[in-house]
Formats: C-alpha cells, structure tokens, sequence
C-alpha cells in the first residue's frame, strides 16, 4: 500500500514538474525570439539602449535553453 502511493505521488509530481518545464520552457523561448528580433520592432528604449549582437546572443542561448526545458518536460526522467 505504502508502495502504491509513492508510486501515484511520484507521478503527480512528475506530470507537475513537466507543466512547469514545458510553461516555462515556452516562455524562455519567446523572450529570446523578442531579443534575437528586437532590432526590427519599434521601441521607446531601443532609441535609449541600441539594440547590439548581444542581444542576438542572449536570444540563441534563451531559445536553446527554452528548448532543452521542453525536451526535460517531454522526457519526464526526474527521478532516475
């Protein structure tokens, strides 16, 4: 009995944590899409701050990890 609810609360958590990761993974990706595109929208603070490859750079590495939180939700191996 005791194994059964271990069991059915491994899985709760797991399906929790793989929300998580797939939210969060979404929005991680969209803000580095807005960084890696920012240089095309029309923004007040673009004119203050200019909009340089380091923002490029920040938006690979917010897409890529964004991708690898979906991936970790996908694969749901948090307790191996």
């Amino acid at each position: 009995m005791i194994e059964e609810y271990e069991k059915k609360r491994k899985k709760q958590v797991s399906s929790m944590r793989a929300i998580m990761d797939y939210a969060m993974g979404i929005i991680i990706m969209m803000l580095g899409v807005f960084f890696f595109f920012r240089d095309q929208f029309k923004f007040d603070f673009n004119e203050s701050y200019p909009p340089n490859y380091l923002d490029k750079v920040f938006g690979a590495i917010c897409v890529l990890y964004g991708a690898w939180r979906i991936y970790r939700g996908y694969k749901k191996n948090y307790f191996k």
